[in-house]
């Protein structure tokens, strides 16, 4: 079962690896560079498994780059809940 099938499962693996790269002392603007890459990668190359997937991929497509940074920022706050 991949990390993608469920938008949960997704939030919760972001979770760790944005814990685990605090824990290595990556900074809030480096971690948010690995999260824009991220969603370009996963909006080029992997269809979305569900609506909240989908929905994402329709807002990042849509998105100028400033605006996908913003949306890669907020997924992080998301998670870190």
């Amino acid at each position: 079962m991949s990390v993608l099938d469920n938008f949960s499962s997704w939030k919760e693996f972001l979770s760790d690896k944005v814990g685990q790269a605090k824990d290595h002392g990556m900074s809030s603007q480096a971690i948010t560079n690995v999260a824009q890459h991220v969603g370009d990668y996963l909006s080029r190359n992997i269809e979305p498994e569900n609506k909240e997937e989908r929905g994402l991929k329709e807002l990042w497509d849509a998105a100028s780059e400033e605006e996908q940074r913003a949306i890669a920022s907020t997924m992080i706050k998301l998670v870190q809940k």
